[in-house]
This record gives structure tokens, sequence and C-alpha cells, in this order.
């Protein structure tokens, strides 16, 4: 007997021992299998835990408040059917804001690339001078993936048309 009045059986001694040695068991899995990149799935599942937290919340909201307004006292098939289209109905538009807010605070590079790709596409749509494009383009990929190296090989016939 450790603490007066408190027992230690062998069951409990085992979960404790169990559960202390799951942290030791993720750092020798992604050190084996050099899942270095593991802020990606931090990412996901912070990403998911908010999403999942908001859609369980409006769907307990949808279910509760009719019934607590109404002073019905039970569900009925309705209000489940609501609950349950409203909660697919704001699963992509929530998943993809949280994801965006998440990689704005935790990902910035991602963040930042995503956006820089989005601003030359906008660019690309008015521009007309390929020199001025093939210059924009190596400063995109080189601002976005990094490389110690960007050159650009184009076709002779770029730019070109075959219309008279």
């Amino acid at each position: 007997m450790i603490v007066p009045g408190l027992t230690l059986d062998a069951g409990f001694v085992l979960i404790v021992l169990g559960a202390s040695f799951i942290p030791i068991a993720i750092t020798l899995a992604i050190l084996r299998h050099r899942a270095f990149d593991i802020d990606r799935i931090i990412n996901r599942t912070v990403s998911y835990a908010i999403v999942s937290a908001f859609l369980g919340g409006t769907f307990a909201l949808i279910i509760v408040l009719p019934t607590s307004l109404l002073g019905a006292g039970r569900d009925s098939p309705w209000t489940v059917a609501v609950a349950t289209l409203a909660a697919a109905a704001l699963f992509r538009p929530v998943r993809n804001l949280v994801r965006d807010a998440v990689d704005r605070r935790f990902n910035r590079s991602r963040y930042d690339a995503v956006r820089t790709i989005e601003s030359f596409a906008s660019r690309l749509r008015e521009e007309i001078d390929i020199d001025a494009l093939t210059g924009e383009l190596a400063n995109v990929v080189f601002r976005t993936m990094q490389p110690s190296r960007v050159s650009l090989w184009m076709s002779p016939r770029a730019g070109r048309s075959d219309k008279p």
C-alpha cells in the first residue's frame, strides 16, 4: 500500500505502465518510418478536431433547441434529419475555413505559397508578353518551391500562333 486507503492491483499497474509507453512507441515509430513531416499530420488533426467539435455542436443545437422550445421532451425524426442534413451541408465549407485558418497560423509557408500561386494565376490572365510571363513564372517557382536554381525551357513554337 503506497497511500493509506489506496490499494493497487496488478491490472491498474499494467494499465498505467502500458499508457506510459504510448509516447515512447509514437517516438520510435516516427523515427523508424522517418515521419519527420509530422507537422502536416498535426495540422490536419487539429483541423478535423475543430471541425468535428463545431459540427457536433451544431448537430446538438439543432436537436436540443426545438425540443426545449416546444417542450416535447423527445426527439422527432424530422429534427434528427434536419440536424444531419445541416451538419452534412456545413462540413465542406467549415473544413475549408478551418484548414485555411490552421494553415495560416501553423503552416505559413504553405499558406504563402498558395497565395503566391493564386496571385500569379490572376496576373496570368491579363499578361500577353511571353518574356514577362517567363520571368514572372520563374519568380513564382523560386518563391514557392525555393529551389537552388530556376530555369525555364520553352519550345520554339511557344508564343506563336498557326493562324494567319
